[in-house]
Order: structure tokens, then C-alpha cells, then sequence
């Protein structure tokens, strides 16, 4: 169903020096308010055709710009609606004053996600497909973008489509076997419909367990370097992200603040801490910095203990790890370019998911951890075939974890002699689910949250 609407503008590209600015109008009256600013127009420029344009200010007709416009009619737009974009030379002013100019002539200025969501109320994409246009643009690695891809594809719309039409299909057994209540033996056994429901909620558990590390993709994995003060974090730091970040010296206690910065490793997006040496200080800032070392390991996904190639991990050390919280925990054999490594025994009861051995002099050892750490933290979508779904929004899991605790609860039910028509209550609820998560059931609320993460002119 198209949604008539006002017309909105908004510049679409980000501000700042560029070659080209792209302002996009929507809504019935976009040609209106091309013809506004370009006077000279006899009539509308062919659809789907780059047509060159003077833009005048509609007050003054004073000359703005020389800029291509491309004219769409709805509903072969991206909106569903009527669309032009005019794409004008860049910069800070210039696009500016074409918004100006396009308000001038009638048009509102578009709210973040507006475009988009104006496309999902025209039944041009679900709602799934939506999040995927901000995950798009917002991606900082190969994997999300795959992910984001997919779902722009429809995969996950597919899959989660596939699982709601099982439900439909159980309703159908149910209301097949609520056709015969007093036959001995009804054309659709409960044991039937029960396994069949129980083969569902594999297949939402399945789906459900991609969420944390799909969520991750998004926001990007805490990866704390953490040892010894002059353990070779802060080298090590600056190697994994190719500049000088981290002041690096051969006095310890030099790094007294958490250092966070954004990388891609292996294709996954990690945010990389480097944090103070970990040992008992009276010296006041660097036991502040100690403070906030922990509390980024408190909440890390990651933890790259750094410990120096040349001996094994205290006991200061392996009493730390029983401290963290169940993540895995990396052994960095760091400076392994000084001498010959000791061996890897270490006290039993240190819980290491890994070891490597590194030297950022030399570069060795370097490939391997980036390597390495994908497959601690991602190790599922790292396994994974490239196409398969993965949720990367909470709101997906919510919905799906609503969906699959419904169909737990009618198979039990079912099983434990609840009447039918009492148990099917919850696949109702399990499809309502899937509805919204897929979009077919419109809650604004829902929609105010998904959009309002998007940028001003998409």
C-alpha cells in the first residue's frame, strides 16, 4: 500500500569538501519543487534520465548551481514515491543552499531514515531489509557488510519467513486435528504436531545463536591488551592498528589511561584497548589507571595477556585470570625477537584458549594473531557458509526469542495434555513475533527506534 505524504528534501551525501553533493527530494510534490528551482525546465525532464539544470533561488531567482538531475516516478523509486535527485558540486555551501532552496519551494527537511522509511511503507523493502540499509552504510568491515548484504538480499527475511509459514503449517495440523474431537484416533496425532513444533524451535535456536556475535559485528569486539607494566602492550597496540597510538618507552608505568581505537582484523571489526600494567602501585594516577583497566576487562571479549616470550605467567598473573569474566583469554608471548622462548607449561588451571608468539619488531607472529582473534571471538559466522542469516540487531533476537519461547511453551503444553485450542494460543503469539520482526506488523514504536539510527537523507 503507497503512503501519500508530504514531500521532504534532504542533502544525502556527507558534508564537508567533495566533488559532488546529491540532495534528494520525496514526495508528490518533488517535480513541483524541481521546476521551482530550475525556471528554465519547459517541462519535466525524462524519467530515469540525467538532465543537465541551472538552480535558481526560488525568491530571488539568483543562480545557485549548475547541477544533473534525475527524475523517478513512484512507485519505480526508491521511496515508492515520486524522487528526483540533483547532484550539484559538493562542499560545505553549496548543497546547503540547494536544501534551502528546495524548502523555499515547499519541500520539509527529511528526519534521519526518513527516505528509507518512507521505502518500507511502500512495501518496497520488509523491515529486516531496512536495518541492513543502515548497517550498510555503517559498515567498518567485511563482515558486517556480507552480513548487511545478505539481509539486503532478503536471506534472513527468507529464512525467517520459512519459520513462520512452519507455524502457519502447525496451526493447520491443530486445526485439522481439532476437526475430529471424537475419533479415537484423530487424522493428526499430538505426537506429530509436538515433533514437528519441537523441529521449529531447533531451527529458531539455530537462527537465535548467531545474535551475540552478529550484534558484535555492529558495534565491533572489546579486544583489552592487559599484563605486566612494560609487557609490550602498548607495542603491540600500535602494531595491530599500523600507527603510533600509544607512547611506548622502557619505563613501565608509562601507559595511565585506556587507549581505545577501532580495527579490522581477519575482516572482523574489533576495538582494540590498551590499558595500564596490572600490579599493585602507591603511586596515585597509575593506580587510577589500573581502576579502569579493570573495568574494561570486566566487559572485554577478548583478553590478549602479554607476557614476555622470555618467561612463563606468574602467579600474580593466573590468579588475575580466575578474576576475569568467561572470555577467552589469549597468551601473548610478546619480544619474542630478544631471546629464545620458554616452553608453553604453564600451573594447570589457566584458562587459555590460545597461545602465540609475536615480535613487533620483526613483525613475526603478527599475521597469526590477527588470524587468531576472529576465530576466539567470531568462531561461529567464522565457521559458518558465507550466505548463511545472522541477526545483528537486538531487536531481531527479542522477537525471535519471544517466537521460539512460544513454540516451546505450546509443544509442552500440547504434550502435557493441555486442550488444543488452549495450547494454540501460543503460536498465535510465536507468528505475532515473526511479524514484527520481519515488519509485517507495523508498531511505531518499533519504527521511531529502527529509523532514528539512520543519517539525514537515507
Amino acid at each position: 500500500m503507497r503512503v501519500e505524504v508530504d514531500t521532504i528534501a534532504a542533502v544525502a551525501t556527507a558534508p564537508g569538501p567533495g566533488a559532488l553533493g546529491v540532495v534528494r527530494i520525496s514526495g508528490p510534490g518533488a517535480a513541483d519543487v524541481l521546476r521551482s528551482l530550475a525556471p528554465a525546465l519547459r517541462e519535466d525532464p525524462p524519467v530515469r534520465t540525467a538532465t543537465l539544470v541551472e538552480l535558481r533561488d526560488p525568491q530571488d531567482g539568483e543562480g545557485i548551481d549548475q547541477a544533473v538531475a534525475v527524475r523517478y516516478e513512484g512507485p519505480a523509486s526508491y521511496t515508492g514515491e515520486d524522487l528526483v535527485e540533483l547532484s550539484c558540486h559538493g562542499g560545505w555551501l553549496v548543497p546547503a543552499m540547494v536544501l534551502d532552496a528546495c524548502r523555499t519551494a515547499g519541500a520539509r527537511l527529511a528526519e534521519p531514515g526518513e527516505f528509507t522509511r518512507r521505502a518500507y511503507l511502500n512495501g518496497k523493502m520488509d523491515l529486516v531489509q531496512a536495518e541492513a540499509v543502515a548497517d550498510l552504510v555503517e559498515a567498518r568491515s567485511r563482515a558486517l557488510h556480507r552480513a548487511a548484504m545478505g539481509q539486503l538480499e532478503q536471506g534472513l527475511s527468507h529464512r525467517v519467513a520459512g519459520l513462520r509459514s512452519g507455524i502457519v503449517h502447525l496451526e493447520a495440523l491443530l486445526a485439522h486435528h481439532l476437526d475430529f474431537p471424537e475419533e479415537d484416533d484423530a487424522p493428526v496425532p499430538t505426537g506429530v504436531i509436538v515433533t514437528a513444533a519441537r523441529r521449529i524451535s531447533e531451527e529458531m535456536s539455530v537462527l537465535l545463536a548467531t545474535a551475540p556475535e552478529g550484534e558484535l559485528l555492529r558495534e565491533g569486539a572489546v579486544a583489552v591488551l592487559a599484563g605486566r607494566p612494560n609487557a609490550g602492550k602498548s607495542s603491540l597496540y600500535n602494531a595491530l592498528l599500523g600507527e603510533d597510538r600509544a607512547i611506548v618507552t622502557e619505563e613501565a608505568g608509562t601507559t595511565r589511561d585506556a587507549l581505545e581505537a577501532s580495527v579490522q582484523l581477519g575482516g572482523y571489526p574489533f576495538r582494540l584497548v590498551d590499558t595500564a600494567g596490572l600490579r599493585d602501585t602507591d603511586h596515585r594516577v597509575e593506580r587510577l589507571g589500573v581502576e579502569v583497566a579493570r573495568r574494561f576487562l570486566a566487559r572485554a571479549d577478548v583478553v590478549l595477556l602479554c607476557v614476555e616470550a622470555e618467561r612463563l605467567p606468574g602467579n600474580a598473573e593466573l590468579a588475575f585470570l580466575e578474576d576475569l569474566p568467561d572470555v577467552p583469554v589469549l597468551w601473548v608471548r610478546t619480544k619474542a625477537d630478544l631471546g629464545v622462548g620458554v616452553g608453553l607449561d604453564v600451573e594447570e588451571g589457566a584458562r587459555f584458549a590460545g597461545s602465540v608468539e609475536v615480535s613487533v619488531r620483526s613483525g613475526d607472529g603478527l599475521a597469526a594473531l590477527r588470524a587468531l582473534l576472529p576465530e576466539l571471538v567470531f568462531a561461529g559466522l567464522v565457521r559458518a557458509e558465507s550466505h548463511s542469516p545472522v541477526l545483528t540487531r537486538r531487536r531481531q533476537a527479542r522477537a525471535l526469542s519471544t517466537a521460539l519461547r512460544e513454540v516451546d511453551e505450546f509443544a509442552e503444553a500440547l504434550d502435557g495434555g493441555v486442550p488444543a485450542e488452549v495450547a494454540s494460543t501460543h503460536l498465535r503469539s510465536a507468528e505475532t513475533a515473526l511479524e514484527e520482526l520481519l515488519g509485517i506488523v507495523a508498531v511505531d514504536d518499533i519504527l521511531d527506534v529502527v529509523f532514528r539510527e539512520f543519517c539525514v537523507g537515507k
